[in-house]
């Protein structure tokens, strides 16, 4: 589900605008690309954008690229804009088919496959159900029981058609929601790498909150260095970190957005059958060609648990899954058999740098201290000193110090920030 951004990203946010680009120079004998990095708030979250590129006006034009795309996107599949596409649906496609844009049906096709493959264990026509446990997190109260039976008789997405010929979508029911934010943050991951590679930058990662695509490996690299969990290698024999090319990554979990009430915690994740959110601590990271899958099997997942929702996996093809499940009794972890084959071939060291949001999951983008120009070496101190004061400032828990250069006139300026990762 998006999020209304807080008060205090927009203000952070507001004050990065327009966009900064990091530069920290590759090491001249792997490649003569350069990296860089941009933030801005999209979807109701920061978006980060990193690549490698040739120089400033290649990387400008890649990133400008990928977050125009984020933003298109946004217009279509929000369900807090009140003029999106999504939204304008709802109402003009109740009983009668309407036609759609291919973004808004591509997301909406694969939903339903889902959903069928599912048993509607994920399900996009939640959406009443859906705002009712939002404003229960907010006021920190559960929805009421009556509110929630008449929410879930205006959800269900056997009411929910779609004609791939002619491009339609017909609602049965008035009074529906649809609500994508189970899968849409990880399309628009991929769709802005997309973009990206249509530039000519061919090695970038696109962060969405806690979902990434990415290309090719930044340069002398097998590939990029992605968290999939945090566990020691006393509880599972699975490296923390995979060096990965050509995916997305997804993770669903409750660490981040949750209701709790008398002690037990109630997720954001929905389970349609019960119209609650899941209680169980379950943690799911799913590796896919493209983030539309990594994002909505994550979900269902997490919805359908371990038991039922590993065999759905690997029932896909291409697609890798990471149970964790935390219980008074211990941590169980379960991957499936093509997440225990790319440990074989890409495991990498369980080294984790660049906190993301949601579950703590781990991604690591930027080079050791070694690789960091001298000017920028010299500067990080005085960045570090920055970073603690911002910390105390937005009370953000997690931080990643970066030295970031402003693209002003197409000239490079070092400026003194720091690259957080925000919490609400």
């Amino acid at each position: 589900m998006w999020k209304s951004i807080p008060t205090d990203v927009r203000r952070w946010a507001a004050a990065l605008l327009p966009a900064l680009l990091v530069v920290c120079a590759a090491s001249p004998t792997a490649s003569e690309l350069q990296r860089f990095e941009a933030v801005e708030p999209h979807m109701g979250t920061l978006v980060r954008i990193t690549v490698y590129a040739g120089d400033v006006d290649a990387a400008r034009i890649a990133i400008r690229a990928g977050f125009d795309r984020i933003r298109a996107l946004d217009a279509i599949l929000s369900d807090y804009k009140a003029d999106s596409e999504l939204n304008r649906l709802t109402t003009s496609a109740v009983g009668r088919a309407v036609p759609v844009s291919a973004d808004l049906f591509t997301v909406l096709l694969a939903s339903q496959q889902l959903a069928n493959a599912t048993n509607g264990a994920f399900d996009v026509t939640q959406g009443p159900v859906i705002r009712l446990w939002r404003e229960a997190r907010r006021t920190g109260r559960p929805p009421k029981a009556a509110a929630l039976a008449a929410a879930s008789a205006r959800s269900g997405y056997r009411r929910l058609h779609l004609d791939e010929a002619a491009r339609t979508v017909r609602l049965d029911t008035p009074g529906m929601a649809l609500d994508v934010g189970a899968n849409g943050k990880g399309h628009a991951a991929s769709e802005a790498l997309a973009a990206i590679t249509k530039s000519g930058v061919r090695s970038a990662l696109v962060a969405v909150s806690g979902d990434l695509a990415f290309s090719d490996a930044p340069p002398g690299r097998r590939g990029w260095r992605i968290g999939i969990h945090a566990l020691g290698a006393d509880v599972t024999s699975i490296p923390q970190m995979l060096e990965l090319t050509h995916a997305a990554v997804s993770t669903s979990g409750n660490a981040a957005q949750y209701l709790e009430v008398e002690g037990r915690r109630y997720s954001h994740v929905i389970d349609p059958a019960t119209a609650t959110g899941l209680v169980g601590d379950l943690t799911v990271t799913v590796i896919a060609p493209h983030g539309l899958e990594a994002d909505g099997v994550d979900t269902a997942v997490s919805v359908l648990g371990a038991a039922r929702g590993l065999p759905l996996v690997e029932s896909m093809p291409a697609i890798a899954v990471l149970v964790v499940h935390r219980t008074d009794a211990g941590v169980t972890v379960l991957p499936s058999s093509r997440l225990r084959a790319l440990v074989a071939r890409a495991s990498a060291p369980s080294r984790v740098a660049d906190p993301l949001v949601e579950n703590r999951e781990q991604v690591e983008v930027g080079g050791d201290q070694a690789d960091v120009p001298v000017a920028a070496q010299d500067a990080q101190g005085r960045v570090r000193r920055e970073a603690r004061h911002q910390a105390r400032l937005f009370h953000r828990r997690d931080q990643v110090i970066t030295v970031r250069s402003q693209i002003e006139r197409g000239d490079l300026e070092l400026r003194q920030t720091t690259a957080n990762v925000v919490r609400p």
